[in-house]
């Protein structure tokens, strides 16, 4: 998904897309108390929107189906990502950033964290700066373990805390359902929740070309939050069954800490009748269909 220019001369509008887990793995325990991952990221053709315009002050205005109270201004993501990205670039932050806000919160999506990194390309472009690699890596990861690889824009494995971004072999773009019940969940709380063992990295170098492909290898891993999300969200298993009984699915899994879940559909045919399907019986739940982007962002 490439970013484009809104109506306006000076404004540039980002796309911050789904982030997707395709599978999860915890892989162990720090001394600071951070869980280190391998997982498979790739994201998903739908969207939140930012769009920044010149201004003499920094100011963020929410808009969306899933808009949220803005709160404190200094514990938004999108507001300490545009301060961050000021102060290493020496400059004043002065814009005025609009998010449309089109993905559930604390949903496993990396919704905040990909509104952060669409706010950083786009305030590169309105400021013009360009900063070393390096300082955007060290950035993104203090405002959040997801940002790193929201910023990349591309598949990748991530592993350490979310520092770690290794290029994942091209993705075919498999048609999606996700569904969310509706029901946050904090991520801290997951990984607390979390029992047992830790997993194991999983990584491949096969080249999915379809979907039965990409099924198959995704069948061979998992996501090690799903048990301690479903011990907080019981709904989580619902959706879990939801997707696994509609005809035509040949994946179901969750996403990240939760509660979105995904499915894999070989057309947009089958996907199509599996939303309708799902959101035509629980009318409470967000259903959406999408496709995975196989270059990202």
């Amino acid at each position: 998904m490439t970013d484009s220019p809104a109506a306006g001369p000076s404004t540039t509008a980002v796309a911050a897309p789904a982030k997707l887990n395709l599978y999860l793995h915890v892989t162990g325990l720090r001394y600071d108390g951070y869980h280190e991952l391998d997982s498979l990221v790739a994201f998903a053709d739908i969207h939140d929107t930012i769009e920044v315009r010149p201004s003499a002050a920094l100011s963020l205005k929410i808009e969306g189906p899933f808009r949220v109270p803005l709160g404190d201004p200094a514990d938004n993501i999108v507001l300490r990502a545009a301060r961050a990205l000021a102060e290493a670039a020496g400059i004043e932050p002065t814009a005025r950033i609009a998010l449309t806000k089109r993905l559930p919160v604390a949903a496993g999506i990396g919704g905040g964290s990909a509104d952060a990194a669409a706010a950083i390309r786009a305030l590169c472009v309105l400021w013009s700066v360009r900063p070393q690699a390096e300082d955007l890596a060290t950035m993104a990861l203090a405002l959040g373990a997801d940002v790193p690889v929201c910023l990349a824009g591309k598949p990748a494995f991530v592993g350490g805390i979310g520092e770690e971004l290794t290029p994942a072999p091209r993705l075919p773009e498999v048609p999606l359902v996700l569904v969310n019940p509706l029901r946050p969940l904090s991520t801290p709380a997951v990984f607390g929740a979390r029992e047992g063992l830790f997993g194991k990295p999983a990584r491949f170098d096969e080249t999915p070309f379809d979907a039965a492909v990409l099924a198959r290898l995704l069948a061979e891993r998992g996501n090690d939050l799903t048990e301690a999300a479903v011990s907080l969200v019981p709904d989580v298993a619902t959706v879990l069954m939801a997707l696994e009984n509609v005809p035509g699915t040949l994946l179901a899994r969750m996403s990240g800490s939760g509660a979105t879940c995904f499915a894999l559909y070989k057309d947009e045919t089958a996907a199509a009748r599996a939303a309708a399907v799902i959101a035509a019986a629980n009318p409470g739940w967000w259903v959406a269909m999408s496709k995975l982007l196989a270059a990202g962002a």
